[in-house]
């Protein structure tokens, strides 16, 4: 297995200082992602980019963390779906949600159960999802501009969630309580 780096301030590449910096602000600490990231200053900085960029979308606090945690559970990362556990329980999502998310079991909230249906589509079908499920997303009371969004947080969480796959990104300190194992695995075990 190839190691990774867990960069620092002090090992990353010259571009990434900053950036790292930045991470550190915001989370107040470097988290594993982002100092495994830090090795291509490009790929984090969009990374950071991206994940700014969907903050500001349409959707709201509780939408944004159903479109990550959909994608996360599918992808089957064991690094996002513990760190975003620990975000959406910050960010005020009843764990009622979280945990049917992190199960990929339907939502009680029959808007938010659209959202993640319609998510898992455009992850499953890869974009080529049909007029009809499209207009089923709409007919549950969100727009167009909230099907672009969808697709922005899929392209953060796919760059988040490859790279863990690759890295083998350890989770976090702070995200261990929400450890998770795909089912796939489990049921390997």
């Amino acid at each position: 297995m190839v190691d990774f780096t867990l960069h620092t301030k002090e090992t990353a590449p010259a571009d990434a200082k900053r950036l790292l910096e930045a991470s550190e602000k915001s989370f107040g600490r470097i988290p594993n992602l982002h100092a495994v990231m830090a090795e291509s200053p490009e790929h984090l900085e969009a990374y950071q980019q991206l994940h700014g960029l969907f903050q500001k979308t349409s959707l709201s606090t509780a939408e944004r963390n159903v479109v990550w945690l959909a994608i996360n559970v599918e992808h089957e990362c064991t690094y996002c779906v513990p760190a975003h556990s620990a975000i959406a329980k910050m960010q005020g999502v009843d764990d009622e949600t979280v945990k049917a998310l992190r199960d990929n079991t339907p939502l009680a909230d029959p808007k938010l159960e659209a959202l993640r249906t319609f998510t898992l589509q455009v992850v499953r079908e890869r974009g080529h999802v049909s007029q009809q499920d499209v207009q089923a997303f709409l007919d549950a009371g969100y727009t167009q501009r909230h099907v672009l969004d969808v697709i922005l947080g899929l392209a953060q969480k796919v760059m988040s969630n490859y790279v863990n796959h690759i890295a083998n990104t350890p989770t976090d300190a702070a995200f261990a309580a929400f450890g998770w194992t795909p089912p796939s695995r489990a049921a390997a075990e």
